[in-house]
């Protein structure tokens, strides 16, 4: 008899304990956190650059040049300069009050500044291996292509600080590049080593110095046109265009195959390099070099990318300088590259050449003996 009383109780209990079981349950499931559904954000777009034209004169400029760079930088903050080499005229300065600034720091583009000094001193051949590292190697036609920063930290330290200035001198650093250009403002070269990285970092990444877009524009047309470092000259009207005549700052004195020696790694550049955005093509050639990095004294993001072509009778030096929000070299080297192919399917490289005389030999001005301070051989 006790063993069927004791049937329905153990039943029972069993209920029971399902019952507070099920109750815990519920409980658990209750107390979960309440989960959101996830609803993607949609990015606001950055606000437009404004406009980039405002204030600039262009009575004197050459209009089609003109359109090809204000087309090719919308959307950007910067400025683009573009000079006939072959005279240092500038046929257009889009952002003329940003262009005619101090200056700001170049970046990588000072490389080239390494690259003229290194190979005049006999530092380095065009063809000379550096060890980077234990394992890899730079000639310079790789390191320009490449922008490799340890290969120029290492020749800014086997040339020293004095060198690097006297060549930065004579390539127009820290002077005005312009001959009585309205408004303008010379960049700045440091009169002594950078206490943060030494010349190593002035050599890779342009530490210490100062630089305009002209003054990068008078540079690379000096590269141009074999090694002639022109007065930048800015016609404001017609007439201006009509009278312009040429004024030679001096001649560089540089090693007899530098220029050359550099040019395989700034069309390395555009073409497997760091500039790759601007375009390459063989039968239409850009030669130039990228600049990244930050400019602490402005509190900018600097994209640079100077540049010119080997192609036609209209050749062309163009430099573009981004600053702030998300720029960088090979941005800049799109936007020039944008400009080059808007002119050239304008053919305006190979228009006739304007056969009118105008002198027979550029001017040559006197200027005050350059680079002979601080220097040693």
């Amino acid at each position: 008899m006790k063993r069927f009383v004791l049937v329905p109780c153990i039943v029972l209990s069993l209920l029971q304990l399902a019952g507070v079981a099920a109750v815990v349950q519920q409980q658990k499931k209750s107390v979960l956190p309440y989960r959101k559904k996830t609803v993607p954000v949609k990015r606001k777009a950055p606000p437009p650059a404004p406009d980039q034209t405002t204030g600039d004169f262009v009575d004197g400029d050459d209009l089609t040049i003109r359109r090809a760079a204000v087309s090719a930088l919308a959307g950007f903050a910067g400025s683009v300069v573009v000079v006939d080499p072959a005279t240092g005229r500038v046929l257009t300065m889009v952002n003329q009050k940003l262009a005619l600034s101090t200056g700001f720091i170049p970046c990588s583009t000072i490389k080239l500044v390494t690259s003229l000094a290194a190979l005049t001193d006999n530092v380095v051949s065009k063809d000379t291996t550096v060890y980077t590292s234990r394992y890899v190697t730079y000639n310079m036609t790789q390191a320009l292509a490449r922008s490799n920063n340890q290969y120029f930290n290492i020749l800014g330290r086997r040339l020293g600080f004095d060198r690097v200035h006297h060549y930065a001198e004579m390539l127009g650093l820290g002077e005005l590049a312009g001959l009585d250009i309205p408004g303008e403002r010379p960049g700045a070269l440091a009169a002594e080593e950078p206490k943060a990285g030494g010349v190593g970092m002035m050599t890779s990444f342009g530490t210490g110095v100062s630089m305009t877009p002209l003054e990068m524009a008078a540079l690379l047309s000096a590269i141009s046109n074999g090694g002639t470092l022109y007065y930048l000259q800015y016609p404001r009207t017609p007439e201006e265009v009509e009278q312009f005549s040429p004024k030679v700052k001096r001649n560089l004195e540089l090693a007899p195959n530098g220029i050359e020696d550099i040019k395989p790694g700034m069309r390395g550049a555009v073409d497997f390099g760091t500039a790759r955005r601007a375009g390459y093509d063989p039968s239409e050639p850009i030669l130039g070099k990228t600049g990244t990095c930050t400019d602490f004294q402005s509190a900018n993001h600097m994209g640079w990318f100077g540049s010119f072509n080997e192609v036609g009778t209209h050749r062309l030096v163009v430099v573009v300088m981004l600053t702030g929000g998300r720029v960088n070299g090979p941005v800049a080297a799109g936007v020039a590259g944008q400009i080059y192919k808007n002119l050239s399917a304008q053919r305006y490289f190979v228009a006739e050449a304007d056969v009118k005389k105008r002198s027979d030999l550029p001017e040559i001005i006197s200027t005050m003996p350059c680079c002979s301070a601080g220097h040693q051989q």
